[in-house]
């Protein structure tokens, strides 16, 4: 079937087309360039009037996984509040703060988003995160596998294994974990929590392998190098959430030694400690500093208004903010030798002043990074935001005017804290479509998605312009998802099943000698039941597996 859109106003930063109108071709569920004059349409659509961009992806929500059920079970009223009602095509659910997984993969594509990535995969617990998103409709889906506490590893180092033998393990567990890339959380935090330690900075050594944060960045950093991973270490600081943790933030910058490395919620690694309150914005110093260093990318974690849950796997930080669990019950718990978990619920108040702090501070660092190819929409869903506050986020970061008036609406003494005020940039539809989608594909490091030029995967979103443009992100004329009408009127029409990206660089399979010995000795799971096999994935025939090639980056 060869399907024809008609003059829509183009926005595909990968393809160099800024605003404007331009055919588009779709046959075999990819973009094609024009046939001949006499190639009969079996379909056309009139987009005079439009605005045509890509998918949008999500590369950082929590999606998938333990936490996400515990936080579900935590939150029944949450549920109630918001029920999605069976129809003829899509299934029931509910759910505002952590969604069923049917409605999260609904609402995605009813806001224009044909992928999402799950980035904090516990290796142990993988097969259940895949399971979880295999759940997710229409969607596109990835996970970045978790290192970085895992006792395996701090044993490899206290060892002082070579940086070979640590290469090995780490492409053997994006294999067994069906991953895409690799995440660290509070490195070596969350095992040092399970020795007492209640806190640990980026060079304080872990109490029990006499290792430092540090030298966990630096050497998975190294390895995701060396494997060829497209997308750089995903790094989730130390010190989240603490006041003066800009320091930390900006240590860690430098101490990676100019290797690539992605700074995830930065936001919440954005704190001095400066005023009455002893709690000020550190975003003019770590956006200058991301500006000035090429191999930091970053996405924000904006934190919005209102009620939502949060879940880590920084169980050390968890405790910490327990007491701030709104409503009061929250969840911590150690996993195995692999991490931990914590879900604490929480209301983020407007007139709080860290709250309100914590808001302008997000945007702060939106405006002040300059590249938008380093620098991503997220609200670490559901940690900072649920997802489906993204529209109103785009709105507050293109339309300055509004974002003031949201400004004089917070606590007056975080209106004299920040210098959101006179900040001018507005970001433009180019923009949005760069950190939405051509920049997210790219640091991933998906083939074929994220453009909309003959030979990508039609992953299309179809927009009215309109000057309000949290109603405009909020509802597309059309999604197609690989050549296929999904979403029309900001409603569902068809539900598909997406593909599982992955990927497996080379490794010596020699190191499953040593690591059957550790299962065998340490771990509640075997070896064999460890690894996912490809067919795991694909085999309730929702959806596919695609692996990516490695780049190729030995130092």
């Amino acid at each position: 079937m060869l399907i024809k859109l008609t003059g829509g106003t183009v926005y595909d930063p990968a393809g160099g087309i800024d605003g404007q109108k331009q055919d588009i071709y779709i046959e075999d569920g990819k973009i094609v360039a024009k046939p001949g004059d006499d190639v009969k349409i079996d379909r056309e659509y009139d987009l005079n009037g439009k605005v045509v961009m890509s998918g949008a992806i999500d590369l950082h929500t929590h999606i998938g996984g333990g936490k996400g059920n515990i936080a579900r079970i935590l939150l029944p009223e949450d549920h109630r509040a918001d029920p999605v009602v069976r129809s003829q095509l899509t299934r029931s659910g509910c759910g505002h703060a952590m969604p069923s997984t049917f409605v999260t993969g609904y609402r995605y594509a009813e806001m224009g988003y044909t992928a999402a990535f799950e980035p904090a995969v516990l290796p142990v617990n993988a097969r259940q995160a895949h399971m979880e998103m295999g759940d997710i409709p229409i969607l596109d889906k990835g996970g970045y596998v978790l290192l970085g506490s895992d006792d395996y590893l701090l044993r490899m180092m206290t060892a002082k294994k070579d940086q070979q033998a640590v290469n090995d393990y780490v492409a053997w567990t994006l294999k067994a974990s069906k991953a895409i890339g690799i995440k660290v959380v509070n490195a070596g935090g969350i095992s040092a929590f399970k020795f007492n330690q209640r806190k640990l900075d980026l060079d304080e050594k872990n109490a029990y392998y006499n290792v430092s944060p540090r030298e966990i960045l630096q050497t998975l950093a190294r390895a995701v190098k060396e494997l060829g991973l497209s997308f750089p270490l995903h790094v989730h600081g130390c010190n989240l959430g603490v006041p003066g943790n800009v320091n930390t933030t900006l240590d860690t910058i430098q101490g990676i030694g100019g290797l690539p490395m992605h700074l995830t919620h930065i936001q919440f690694h954005s704190y001095g400690a400066e005023g009455d309150f002893k709690f000020s914005s550190g975003a003019a110093q770590i956006a200058e500093a991301i500006n000035k260093n090429k191999n930091i990318t970053t996405d924000v974690g904006q934190i919005l208004f209102g009620q939502t849950v949060t879940a880590s796997g920084d169980n050390m930080r968890q405790h910490a903010n327990h007491q701030f669990a709104s409503p009061n019950k929250w969840v911590c718990m150690d996993i195995e030798c692999d991490a931990g978990c914590g879900v604490v619920p929480f209301k983020y108040r407007d007139q709080n002043f860290v709250n309100a702090l914590q808001w302008a501070i997000g945007l702060e660092i939106f405006l002040l990074v300059d590249d938008p190819w380093r620098v991503f929409l997220t609200t670490d869903h559901p940690n900072g935001a649920p997802f489906t506050s993204y529209p109103h986020l785009i709105r507050l970061l293109m339309d300055k005017s509004f974002r003031n008036d949201m400004l004089a609406t917070i606590h007056p003494e975080a209106q004299k804290m920040t210098t959101l005020a006179s900040i001018d940039r507005e970001y433009s539809l180019q923009e949005i479509a760069i950190m939405t989608r051509a920049g997210a594909a790219k640091i991933i490091g998906l083939q074929n998605r994220g453009a909309l030029t003959p030979g990508n995967w039609a992953d299309i979103t179809v927009y009215t312009d309109h000057a309000d443009r949290q109603k405009m992100f909020e509802k597309p004329d059309y999604v197609f998802k690989d050549g296929e009408l999904v979403v029309q009127d900001g409603q569902v029409v068809k539900v598909t099943w997406g593909t599982t990206h992955v990927v497996e660089p080379d490794y010596d399979a020699g190191v499953e000698k040593d690591l059957q010995t550790y299962f065998d000795r340490y771990l509640t799971m075997k070896l064999g039941n460890f690894k996912i096999s490809d067919d795991e994935i694909t085999e309730d025939g929702r959806g596919s597996l695609t692996v990516h090639p490695t780049v190729g980056g030995a130092l």
